[in-house]
């Protein structure tokens, strides 16, 4: 207990540090003042502006788009490059395999959006395809590191997989197909809804990759964003960031209600 408290004082400070000011932000979303520092009075007048904001609600609905997008390819990616590398093994070529897997966790940012850049750019002038950039090359440009992270996920879950199940199963005439979808897609789900999630609000977070292979008429939130605050804050970006940590929050607490009831 002693050491408890020791630790409340310090931890205090730092959930302090990283919480406060969101509360902040979020008492000035409704704040009746167009000054971002001044609290002048309680008001939703921020809100009805960010709805009738187009450049703002485009740019979130594209994103969420992507978002969506590029999570679903990353999780189809994620999970053969998972179960890959969790079940068959050593295989020729695994060393480079995994390392190709690693490679978008620790690669910067910036060497990852101008690769893809140049690629798109070399595809187009010998394929004809993508035609341009644009919100298909960025939800693309997504997958690719999303499905990393996906892999990581997935390949931790099968590494705590009970395999008798599946033996017990094929002992029993199961078809490998059917043992796949029938107990190792159920039990792998949860990791599998993980990846997804992750790889969505990657996608959703991301500017720099995003700044690389966009182009005109598909520029996403982040990439509004920045550019919105580059010549000033507005009390509409304090809304529309009130209203996303609102449905992230009404998510953990529904996620959290699902863990305790199981």
């Amino acid at each position: 207990m002693r050491g408890l408290g020791r630790l409340a004082i310090p931890l205090g400070l730092g959930f302090a540090f990283l919480y406060l000011p969101i509360l902040l932000m979020v008492l000035f979303s409704f704040n009746d003042s167009r000054m971002v520092t001044t609290f002048t009075g309680f008001s939703l007048r921020w809100y009805d502006s960010l709805w009738r904001n187009e450049v703002l609600m485009g740019a979130l609905g594209l994103s969420l788009r992507i978002a969506a997008v590029s999570a679903t390819m990353a999780t189809i990616l994620g999970v053969l490059a998972g179960f890959a590398l969790a079940r068959f093994g050593r295989f020729r070529g695994r060393a480079g395999f995994g390392a190709v897997m690693a490679a978008p966790l620790v690669m910067p940012e910036v060497i990852t959006g101008l690769s893809l850049l140049l690629l798109f750019v070399a595809m187009e002038s010998v394929f004809g395809f993508p035609a341009g950039r644009g919100a298909s090359t960025v939800a693309i440009a997504h997958a690719t590191f999303g499905a990393a992270y996906v892999a990581v996920v997935v390949q931790s879950r099968l590494a705590d997989f009970d395999l008798s199940l599946e033996e017990a199963a094929m002992d029993l005439g199961a078809r490998p197909w059917k043992v796949f979808a029938v107990i190792t897609l159920p039990l792998i789900a949860p990791g599998i809804a993980a990846g997804w999630l992750l790889a969505f609000t990657l996608s959703l977070d991301d500017l720099v990759i995003a700044s690389f292979v966009s182009g005109p008429g598909a520029s996403t939130l982040p990439m509004v964003i920045f550019s919105t605050v580059r010549l000033g804050l507005t009390p509409e970006l304090y809304a529309l960031a009130t209203l996303l940590v609102l449905v992230v929050g009404v998510a953990l607490a529904l996620v959290l209600r699902l863990a305790r009831r199981r």
